[in-house]
């Protein structure tokens, strides 16, 4: 991150969001909360963000920007088959979920009482499935998409496969290293949407 100095004021606010959800002892963060860290009143925050939900919104696709996602999709995005960019989306979602995982699960924990937190989550969540859809879509479009599944519950399986909640259950409950965790998910994923035969590497 630049230093606040060089920051503007909205820049202010989504890094003092951003550090306050990944705080640990955080396990709600109020306008006020943002307001105080980023050193503006509430009235300045309202001026750039009239809600919490826009504001939560904006600073997961922040993060997003900062890490520079769009980048690192882009193996995925200009992939030469289906396959390619299957295994390129879950190297690149599986790397990014370690590094985001802080605001991720502070969103987390709010979200099943906390309506605005709710929409922040569903909007990430729904960006990482309009990624799977594309990779099965294009698995598809070559012929390598299993008949046992439509492309609709092809992209609801790979996307229960990449969920956030499973990571944090076999990397940080089961001690998984994040090697294991991706190559077993690659093998999961891989054993699930492609049609048989088609399933060894480098068809």
């Amino acid at each position: 991150m630049m230093s606040r100095e060089k920051m503007n004021t909205r820049e202010r606010i989504l890094n003092s969001a951003w550090a306050l959800l990944e705080a640990d002892a955080v396990s709600e963060v109020r306008m006020s909360d943002i307001a105080a860290d980023a050193g503006i009143s509430r009235q300045a925050l309202y001026l750039h963000f009239p809600n919490r939900a826009e504001l939560l919104v904006a600073t997961t696709r922040y993060i997003d920007e900062v890490k520079d996602v769009d980048g690192r999709l882009a193996a995925s995005r200009s992939a030469a088959s289906g396959r390619e960019r299957l295994t390129a989306f879950i190297d690149m979602w599986c790397n990014y979920i370690p590094e985001v995982y802080g605001v991720l699960k502070a969103i987390m924990a709010m979200k099943d009482t906390d309506a605005e937190a709710a929409i922040a989550w569903n909007d990430r969540m729904q960006a990482v499935r309009h990624g799977c859809e594309a990779a099965v879509k294009a698995l598809a479009k070559d012929g390598d998409l299993t008949p046992k599944l439509s492309t609709r519950k092809a992209t609801d399986t790979l996307w229960m496969l990449l969920s956030v909640r499973n990571w944090e259950q076999l990397t940080i409950e089961c001690g998984w290293s994040q090697k294991q965790y991706i190559s077993t998910i690659r093998d999961l994923v891989h054993q699930a949407l492609i049609a048989e035969g088609n399933t060894k590497a480098g068809k």
